[in-house]
């Protein structure tokens, strides 16, 4: 198999035809190319082929546009990197080849920066040890460089190309999977068999960094490879209003067909009665009846009234969600500056779903806090350090420790309490133990560029905290291989034979080292979650890590154990088989780990200090009057949580006492359940039989905090809420533990770019730096685009809707021959030119309260919770409004050209005539049915109607009618029409009745009934309405701002202006 993959969706051949069936697939597309079909039999169609082909050409091209632009890109992307050229070895000949050419059991030889597109097997490398470093930020977003190492046996081979193509080694490894972060194999050599894992392996998407070349095998290539294999389809998100359209684009063909109906049976009622009169002079043709005039009108009729089908409303909604989607990332109040982050939209599809956010999922660490650890407090031998005690001078204790004894200090570590440096001085053995483990057991990698310039680099912020303390302790950890580890103890050089490394994951929650001394001695060195350690232990340092717990400080208990030569050898041996296993190796090393972590000692505690991010608490506070519930799901143990739920203004002092649910089975936490309310679980509260009862009681409190969660757990919790109480839910979270919720169970996802590296943002739909900026997201830009698409929707269905009622009054009044009301190429222009530009500049630039109110008054946001701008209610009002206003449209200019004369006494009631006047009352009524004025909405309007005219009196001139007579038969109607007084007299009298009664009724709920909008935005001074003229690199909070001046508050500006 070679490494060639195929990451386009369409080629030069498959373009057209694949796009187009995808197309195609929307009904609503659909459903125009079957009018087309009709348009072409002449019994049938009324219109000509152009007033169905020029929307829908423009409907599919801009889609197919957008497809297309999109396909090229990663394309062209992908080829870029397939371009690059290795060094191959294979068999005996060295030579370089393109990535795609590459095949499984090839040798190649990367370079420093070059990229990885085939899963290898590290051989050797340039670097000392044969470390290599690389940058995985195309597989997990992670920025900071990781160490690979190959394994020593290999790491011989070097640069040596004959030694390379003599390679026989036989690699055994589980199949194509997409787990990223795990590796199951062995490697047979030279009579010896060795176990592979994840650190011996460089995945595709990786970049070598800081390494002159290195050698590696591939093992999987093209779509093997784990990078391809994690290339799945996600999850599409749709919001709770493309739903409800799916719906009611569904009811609009139902009505579509009951209106055809109805003209239908008025057809046929009519050629029974009246159509016999009119045969001398118009005969039926052979076989023609009424029943089949008839049927033929139905058809004709559903091309005509088309237009109450929104073909363009899928291309107009994209439009408005990518402009809202520009918004949040242009502004300024969420970028955030010490790390250069902006916030980003990473989907178009979601933002007015930002609107009606009920439940907020938070992860704690990392979301809330800041994930920057410091070594705040510990516990060793059941003494306490770092805490300042009662009853001595607070200045004595709030100096700094002065590390000057230590030349490898890190001199950004601060620490207070000097008993602890004391007593290390002192050569206390259970502290030198103490800070002995934490300079051993982990996995940092060390970095010294410079003499006594070390920089660590941790695969978390915790273990980089704690290598750091006993950094600056005495116990400097200096370097590792893959069988020692060098440290300096208390200025004196010492290196540790390391036997083997008990790994930590999410499971085990904890990590061990077995390692033996210079002097010869066999030692386990073990670090974990208090609960975990506690297992294999006594309990006698419980009460002291509680009391850390209670101040929200993450803490880690401390155990060791020595052994005997005898059994480790025994055990040494049947880990050694364990790991070469190719069946079950994760379930036998664990066998193996719980073996030996038993009967261990206590040696101490660590408490760690994670502070929270500026302006959680007031965030939390902002979204809470906003009625949005908050859950924080958290790993921590329960005091900690506790403790940063009233850190961060989550619960209060005036909130009645906090009720805990504990228990260890699903009878007594369902006991519990029916009790009191709930601000912690366990897993029993999510069995089947409890969930419901959990949800129930959860739901009543003001808060909730899950702690000791795994992953899956807190994307059970999300899935609970999200499938009973049928409310929109948001998660949002910052490492790879949050992605289950994040990604595939929340209908939104937020990332926060912190120190857990890229995972979360980039499984998420918005991401940005600090959890403050929740609270634009949701109250400014969420409510804003929630309430212009509810505007919009509203404003397209009604002006679609008067538009298409207007020809079912009309079939009244022409013997229901199908004939249209309009002419044709205003049926066809209407909504791409005419009514185009006011609906989206409503729709973009529309707000009904500043930014800075937005946070003043949060109740704002509780309209969208609760769906009140637009649902099947608000549809069916919108509807009564149309057909009111096509009312008025059409019967008062019929009525009015009934019997009228022009100035000269001619007569102008004629079909054409009151087409033109139709027509431009529609456009001229509908322009003024906007509720809130802007500039940009006056211009667009305004815009609008001048273009109107124009195309008006060009196509009805008598040039376009001399090119193309049958495309152009209204000559001269526009200026016979237009130069009449009671013509415009009729467009003033017609627009006048389609809006005061609309007007007077919005006024009178506005005194009577008043929403929060209408209390909150008479509230704004007139100087947030004045426009922003220069439209630069303002923040996008000013770029933005509403430019109109509501009616309300400046009758109330000038009523106080004349009574001062």
């Amino acid at each position: 198999k070679t490494n060639a993959i195929k990451t386009s969706k369409y080629n030069l051949f498959t373009f057209l035809p694949l796009n187009l069936f995808e197309q195609f697939q929307r009904i609503a597309n659909a459903y125009f190319l079957f009018l087309l079909v009709l348009q072409v039999i002449p019994q049938i169609s009324s219109l000509s082929w152009f007033t169905t082909v020029v929307p829908l050409i423009l409907v599919l091209s801009v889609t197919a546009a957008k497809d297309a632009t999109d396909d090229i890109v990663s394309t062209f992307q992908e080829i870029r990197k397939h371009l690059k050229i290795p060094q191959l070895q294979r068999c005996v000949w060295s030579f370089r080849a393109k990535w795609m050419d590459v095949q499984v059991g090839d040798i190649i030889k990367l370079e420093n920066n070059q990229f990885v597109t085939a899963d290898l097997l590290l051989l050797s490398s340039s670097e000392p040890l044969n470390l290599v470093y690389i940058e995985t930020a195309e597989l997990d977003g992670e920025t900071n460089l990781k160490v690979r190492q190959s394994l020593p046996v290999t790491g011989d081979l070097g640069d040596d190309i004959e030694k390379l193509a003599d390679f026989n080694g036989e690699v055994r490894c589980e199949p194509p999977n997409n787990r990223l972060d795990r590796f199951t194999g062995t490697l047979t050599y030279a009579g010896q068999k060795y176990s592979l894992d994840n650190e011996k392996i460089l995945l595709r998407g990786c970049t070598l960094r800081n390494t002159e070349w290195c050698f590696g095998l591939v093992l999987f290539g093209g779509p093997e490879t784990k990078l391809m294999q994690n290339c799945g389809k996600s999850t599409f998100k749709r919001t709770r209003i493309d739903r409800l359209m799916n719906v009611l684009v569904l009811c609009i063909f139902g009505f579509l067909g009951f209106m055809c109906s109805i003209l239908a049976i008025g057809n046929w009622i009519w050629e029974m009665n009246e159509g016999s009169q009119f045969m001398v002079f118009l005969p039926r043709q052979d076989g023609n009846n009424a029943a089949f005039s008839a049927f033929l009108t139905f058809w004709s009729y559903v091309i005509i009234l088309n237009t109450v089908v929104p073909i363009s409303l899928y291309v107009s909604v994209e439009i408005i969600r990518l402009g809202n989607s520009f918004y949040i990332e242009w502004d300024r109040k969420m970028y955030y500056a010490r790390s250069d982050t902006p916030a980003e939209a990473r989907t178009t599809t979601l933002n007015e779903e930002l609107g009606q956010i009920k439940y907020i999922f938070s992860d704690k660490t990392g979301t809330l806090t800041q994930n920057i650890m410091t070594f705040n407090k510990c516990s060793i031998n059941g003494k306490s350090y770092g805490k300042i005690q009662e009853g001595v001078s607070q200045n004595t204790h709030t100096e700094t420790v002065d590390f000057s004894f230590n030349p490898l200090a890190d001199p950004r570590f601060l620490f207070h309490d000097h008993a602890l440096v004391e007593d290390v001085k002192l050569e206390n053995s259970e502290v030198h133990t103490f800070f002995r483990l934490l300079a051993l057991c982990h996995t940092v990698m060390a970095e010294e560029k410079k003499e006594g310039e070390l920089f660590y680099q941790a695969q978390s912020p915790d273990e980089g905290a704690l290598v750091t303390a006993a950094r600056n302790f005495g116990f400097v950890f200096r370097s590792r291989t893959p069988d020692s580890v060098s440290i300096v103890e208390m200025g004196k050089q010492r290196t540790y034979e390391l036997l083997a490394i008990l790994d930590f994951n999410n499971v085990r929650k904890r990590m061990s080292v077995i390692v033996r001394s210079p002097e010869g001695k066999l030692s386990l060195y073990c670090k974990g979650a208090d609960t975990i350690i506690y297992e294999r232990l006594h309990q006698s340092c419980s009460k002291l890590m509680d009391e850390f717990a209670g101040e929200g400080l993450r803490t880690l208990a401390l155990a060791y154990k020595d052994l005997d030569e005898e059994y480790f050898s025994e055990w040494k041996q049947r880990h050694h088989e364990a790991s070469t296993s190719l069946d079950d190796r994760e379930a036998k090393l664990d066998q193996l780990y719980e073996e030996i972590e038993k009967d261990l000692l206590l040696l101490g505690a660590t408490a760690i200090e994670d502070k929270l991010q500026d302006g959680v608490p007031q965030t939390i506070e902002l979204l809470s009057k906003a009625d949005i519930k908050i859950w924080v799901l958290t790993g921590d143990k329960q005091e900690t949580a506790e403790n940063i739920g009233y850190s961060c203004n989550l619960l209060r002092e005036e909130m009645a006492e906090v009720f805990v649910i504990s228990s260890n089975s699903s009878e007594e936490v369902q006991e519990e359940l029916r009790s009191e309310p709930v601000v912690e679980k366990t897993a029993y509260a999510l069995e089947h039989s409890v969930e419901l009862e959990f949800l129930r009681t959860a739901c009543m409190c003001k808060a909730v905090i899950c702690c000791r969660v795994t992953p899956l757990q807190k994307a059970q919790v999300v899935e609970l809420v999200k499938k009973y109480k049928q409310a929109v839910t948001l998660a949002i979270g910052d490492g790879a533990n949050d992605v289950s919720m994040i990604k595939g169970t929340a209908h939104i996802g937020v990332g926060i770019s912190g120190q857990e590296g890229m995972q979360a943002v980039l499984s998420s739909d918005y991401s940005f730096a600090q959890f403050r900026f929740l609270q634009n997201l949701l109250l400014v830009h969420g409510r804003w685009s929630y309430l212009r698409m509810c505007k919009f929707l509203r404003y397209f269905f009604y002006k679609n809707f008067t538009f298409t009622f207007i020809h079912f009054w009309y079939a009244f009044f022409c013997g229901f021959s199908a004939q249209t009301v309009y002419d044709e190429w205003f049926i066809t222009l209407y909504n791409l030119m005419y009514t185009a530009l006011p609906v989206l500049g409503m729709s973009l630039f529309d707000q009904d309260v500043s930014y800075k109110y937005s946070f003043q008054h949060p109740q704002l946001y509780i309209p969208g919770q609760l769906n009140l701008y637009f649902s099947k209610k608000a549809f069916f009002k919108c509807a009564l409004h149309s057909c009111y206003s096509s009312l008025v449209l059409f019967f008062i200019p019929y009525a009015a050209m009934q019997d009228t004369v022009r100035d000269d006494g001619k007569d102008m009631a004629d079909y054409q005539s009151f087409a033109l006047l139709t027509q431009t009352c529609v456009l001229c009524a509908l322009g003024l049915e906007m509720s809130y004025w802007t500039a940009v909405n006056t211009f667009f309007v305004l815009g609008s109607l001048t273009i109107y005219f124009v195309v008006t009196f060009t196509m009805y001139s008598n040039g376009m009618f001399l090119v193309l007579p049958r495309a152009f038969p209204f000559i001269g109607t526009a200026r016979n029409s237009l130069n009449q007084p009671n013509v415009w007299l009729t467009i003033l009298l017609t627009s006048a009745l389609c809006v005061l009664p609309v007007v007077t009724y919005r006024f009178l709920l506005i005194q009577l009934c008043p929403t929060i909008n209408d209390k909150v935005r008479p509230l704004q001074p007139l100087s947030t309405f004045r426009s922003k003229a220069t439209f630069t690199s303002k923040p996008a909070d000013e770029l933005f701002c509403p430019l109109s001046l509501h009616l309300t508050v400046a009758r109330r500006e000038l009523n106080q202006g004349l009574s001062s």
